[in-house]
């Protein structure tokens, strides 16, 4: 087993980078791998409560489903503190299951071994 990073930075300004980066988050757990996503950037976004709900990228699946599998199979979500914070976004809002973390946590686990994809 792997220890496998996705740091996603785009959200609705790019949905096709964050589809994408979700069928791979998907795809790293089916592979049986530690897979953390850290949302950073305008990626914080997607944790917030209905934002995803109407991503769909024509002959991808919903980005909200991908999410959604996501998580059920036990993908952790990290949603970087600063930028969740500078867009004013409320901690009320957090979908179920995303963690606000401080970006050490993050360099953490990164220096654990952890490959890190961008998109």
């Amino acid at each position: 087993m792997m220890k496998i990073a996705i740091s996603i930075t785009y959200s609705k300004n790019d949905a096709e980078r964050a589809t994408f980066a979700f069928m791979m988050a998907n795809n790293s757990l089916a592979s049986g791998n530690e897979t953390v996503v850290f949302l950073n950037l305008d990626g914080v976004y997607l944790a917030t409560e209905h934002y995803a709900d109407d991503i769909q990228v024509e002959d991808l699946p919903k980005l909200k489903d991908l999410l959604d599998k996501y998580l059920e199979n036990g993908g952790l979500l990290w949603v970087c503190g600063t930028c969740y914070n500078k867009r004013k976004l409320k901690q009320e809002s957090l979908i179920e299951g995303a963690k606000i973390i401080g970006q050490v946590t993050f360099l953490e686990f990164l220096s654990q071994g952890a490959a890190c994809i961008n998109y």
